[in-house]
């Protein structure tokens, strides 16, 4: 295991060195600059609150291409009908705060913890995070967050106060990056869910050619709802 000190410039090891489970090191900071560098290299945070900063890299890794995504029949009327309305980067600070507290099955607690929230905040500020949102009669009642970088949506967490409600802003956000030239999403680890909306396991390795290559391309940096929903 390799301890990081907190180091003004991001300095993280090869991610061939993380151990089984997928943690590639402990320590270093929590702040945009060592977050961005991180997710560059295919490697994301996740630790509770209390605990020292983990980083990780799991092997296989959950991706999907966003053109990719399975839309089920019973999600066809929210999108016929018109049941739900989609917004970006309207509330972000919500998102991520209903990500925190909100419950979700097999989950004890949450590991979106204060540092996480404001550095997270500080990244959308610099238009490098983002929200799809689902509302409701202007109400918000689902949505996700994520990173942005090059052509690659790095997803964070979702949340749900109505039924289907996150499947909504999600399918909503893969015909979006579609229509955008995105090429991959990165759900970071499986779940039942997130395989049932048509995300697969790659290896590492082969996650890693792929940010690599995302590496060169432009980050399109800025308010969403601006640039993407015209």
């Amino acid at each position: 295991m390799i301890y990081l000190p907190p180091f003004k410039e991001p300095l993280f090891p090869s991610v061939e060195e993380a151990t089984e489970d997928g943690i590639v090191a402990i320590g270093g900071r929590l702040n945009t600059e060592w977050l961005i560098e991180a997710y560059s290299r295919g490697i994301f945070p996740w630790f509770n609150e209390g605990e020292p900063i983990m980083w990780w890299s799991p092997d296989p890794r959950a991706v999907m291409k966003p053109s990719e995504v399975k839309v089920h029949k019973s999600m066809n009327s929210y999108f016929n009908q018109k049941k739900y309305q989609l917004k970006i980067d309207s509330a972000f600070e919500k998102v991520i705060g209903y990500c925190s507290n909100v419950p979700r099955e097999g989950q004890d607690g949450t590991w979106i913890n204060s540092s996480m929230i404001d550095n997270y905040i500080k990244l959308h500020n610099k238009g490098f995070t983002h929200s799809f949102e689902t509302w409701e009669n202007d109400i918000l009642v689902g949505g996700l967050y994520g990173i942005s970088l090059g052509k690659a949506f790095f997803g964070e967490s979702m949340f749900s106060l109505k039924t289907n409600a996150s499947k909504f802003a999600f399918i909503s956000m893969c015909r979006i990056l579609e229509k955008n030239e995105f090429n991959l999403i990165d759900c970071q680890v499986h779940t039942n869910h997130i395989e049932s909306m048509g995300c697969k396991m790659i290896s590492r390795k082969e996650f890693l050619k792929l940010v690599t290559e995302n590496n060169k391309k432009e980050t399109l940096k800025g308010n969403w709802n601006e640039l993407l929903l015209r």
